[in-house]
C-alpha cells in the first residue's frame, strides 16, 4: 500500500478502498502526503494485532478537505491521522475534540463513530513519550526552550508544556509577538511556588543570540518545532558556541540524516535525538484510540527503523 490515493477517491464513495485486500480504513491526510512514513509502521501493527484492515495514504488539497473529512464515514472508514497543513482544518470539521486538541488548536488524528467524528492529538503525549524514552526523564522535571512557538507543531509542544508542568518553558520565536502571546496564554499553567529563582517559570524572546545564549543557561532541553536546518544551505538555529554538553536537544523533524541542529549537538557532546520517536508514539496513541487496546510498540518500531 505504497501508492497515494486522492481527495476524491474518498469523497466520490471510497470504492476503491473497498476493494484492497485487506480493505483500506485508516489513512493519513497531507498535501503533500507521498513522504509519510505512517503507513509503513500502521500497516505493520494491524497485521501483528490480526486485524483485517489497511492504512493508505490521501493527497487532500486545502479546497477540499472538509468535504474529505465527512466523506470517511461513508467510505466505511475507522479515522484518519492528519498532517500539515489540515490540523486546524480538522478540528474545525470534527464534532466532537478532546481538551487537549481544542488547546493546541489543531487535532491529529481523527475517529469516526457513527456519523460523527471525533477530534484528538497525539502531538504532545507523544512527545512526553518520546522524551521519556530518548533521555531517561520526564518532561515535567525539565527546563525547556522550545524553538518555533509562533504555531502548529511549536504550540502544540506548548501547551503540552504547560499541561505537564514542566519546571521552565522559554518560547523562542523569530515574530516575537506571537511567542508572547502563546505565553500570557499558558501563564496560569505556571503561576506555582514550584520554581525559586531568579527567572520566570514562562516566557517569550525572540529568535537572537543575546537572547538565547542567556537562557540557554538555565535550561535542559531544546526542541526544535522549526522545519529549519535540514537543508545543508539553511543557518544554525543555535550558534554552535553557545551548545554545551550538559543540554539535551531534541529536533522534531525525523527526516533521514542528522539536522544542522543535531549534528552540532553531537559534536559538543550534547544527548540528542530526532523526531523518530515522536512519530513513533503518536502513531502508538492514534492506535490506541482507534481500537481502544494497547498498540504493538516494537513492531511499530521495527518497522520504522527498518527503513533507509
Amino acid at each position: 500500500m505504497g501508492e497515494v490515493y486522492s481527495a476524491d477517491d474518498l469523497i466520490g464513495g471510497g470504492e476503491v478502498f473497498f476493494d484492497m485486500d485487506p480493505p483500506a480504513r485508516l489513512s493519513v491526510f497531507g498535501d503533500p502526503v507521498a513522504h509519510s512514513k505512517s503507513p509503513i509502521f500502521h500497516n505493520a501493527a494491524l497485521r501483528a494485532a490480526g486485524i483485517n484492515v489497511g492504512y493508505v495514504r490521501i493527497h487532500v488539497p486545502a479546497e477540499k478537505a472538509q468535504a474529505a473529512f465527512r466523506a470517511l464515514p461513508k467510505a466505511g472508514f475507522l479515522g484518519t491521522n492528519v498532517t500539515i497543513p489540515h490540523k486546524a482544518a480538522a478540528l474545525a470539521a470534527v464534532d466532537e475534540a478532546d481538551d487537549y486538541a481544542r488547546r493546541s488548536g489543531s487535532v491529529n488524528t481523527v475517529a469516526v463513530e457513527g456519523e460523527r467524528l471525533l477530534g484528538f492529538n497525539t502531538d504532545g503525549p507523544g512527545l512526553v513519550r518520546a522524551i521519556h524514552e530518548e533521555f531517561s526523564v520526564d518532561l515535567r522535571d525539565l527546563r525547556v526552550v522550545l524553538l518555533g512557538a509562533g504555531g502548529g507543531a511549536g504550540r502544540a509542544i506548548a501547551v503540552q508544556c504547560a499541561m505537564e508542568s514542566c519546571e521552565r518553558l522559554v518560547l523562542v520565536n523569530r515574530t516575537l509577538e506571537k511567542a508572547q502571546a502563546l505565553a500570557a496564554e499558558l501563564a496560569s499553567s505556571f503561576q506555582t511556588d514550584r520554581l525559586v529563582g531568579p527567572v520566570d517559570r514562562i516566557q517569550a524572546i525572540p529568535f537572537d543570540e543575546t537572547a538565547l545564549r542567556q537562557q540557554l543557561a538555565h535550561a535542559d532541553l531544546v526542541i526544535n518545532a522549526t522545519s529549519v536546518g535540514m537543508r545543508r544551505t539553511d543557518p544554525p538555529l543555535i550558534p554552535s558556541a553557545l551548545i554545551t554538553p550538559n543540554l539535551m536537544f531534541y529536533d522534531t523533524v525525523y527526516a533521514s540524516g542528522k539536522s544542522r541542529l543535531l549534528e552540532d549537538a553531537t559534536a559538543a557532546g550534547a544527548r540528542c535525538a530526532n523526531g523518530l520517536s515522536m512519530l513513533l508514539h503518536q502513531g502508538a496513541l492514534s492506535f490506541e484510540i482507534w481500537f481502544n487496546r494497547p498498540a504493538p510498540l516494537d513492531v511499530m518500531r521495527q518497522a520504522l527503523t527498518s527503513l533507509p
